[in-house]
């Protein structure tokens, strides 16, 4: 590995960078896009059933929004509620609405790093390859000028541009390729979550609303 870094010349290193970096935001994302800590499955139907017959307490309502991102949000409607138990249907939205953005934007954290350095790869990629070529032509010129240029040159220089090239192209590649899949298979995985998150609301909102009357 460290004799192709060195065949690739200083170009690569703005790369291998950018794949450290790359795989530290997709093992983040990992992490933090769990379905247990953004929208555990029977949440919903607790939160239901615990404010069923009367609103929970604040100790109740304060573990539910530590307990997820849904958490957070069905606690929202619950505080709101606690802090004005006459508060309209349009303040009950807004509120939780309004958490809902601050997750959803939580949701999405380095998802547009990751989607940048996808697109720059390939640009850095293709850098090093301008400069590989750079050095192929330098190399055919020989001490004489240009005019010489296709009777001599310098093997070594000439191998070392293509390889600055092969290899920077190679790698900005490799790079981009995984980084794009990650991104595409995080983003649509937000989306579902999102969409998750939408529906659980609304029919929270709907069970409060009932109670309420």
């Amino acid at each position: 590995m460290l004799s192709i870094i060195q065949a690739a010349g200083w170009p690569i290193w703005p790369l291998i960078l950018c794949s450290i970096l790359g795989m530290a935001l997709v093992i983040e994302r990992f992490v933090a896009l769990k379905t247990a800590r953004v929208a555990p499955p029977k949440l919903l139907d607790e939160a239901i059933t615990v404010s069923s017959k009367s609103l929970p307490t604040p100790d109740v309502v304060n573990q539910l929004a530590q307990n997820s991102a849904l958490g957070e949000v069905l606690a929202s409607g619950l505080r709101t509620l606690n802090s004005n138990p006459q508060c309209s249907e349009a303040d009950l939205r807004a509120a939780m609405e309004g958490t809902g953005r601050s997750v959803a934007h939580r949701l999405e954290k380095y998802l547009s790093a990751l989607a940048t350095i996808a697109s720059a790869a390939p640009l850095l990629g293709l850098l090093g390859t301008v400069i590989g070529m750079i050095e192929i032509f330098g190399s055919q010129v020989g001490a004489g000028g240009v005019g010489q240029a296709m009777g001599g040159g310098n093997p070594a220089r000439l191998a070392h541009g293509i390889s600055i090239a092969l290899y920077n192209t190679a790698f900005g590649l490799i790079v981009a390729i995984p980084a794009l899949i990650f991104w595409r298979y995080f983003r649509g995985r937000v989306d579902a979550y999102l969409l998750t998150l939408e529906l659980a609301s609304e029919q929270f909102v709907r069970h409060i609303l009932r109670h309420k009357k």
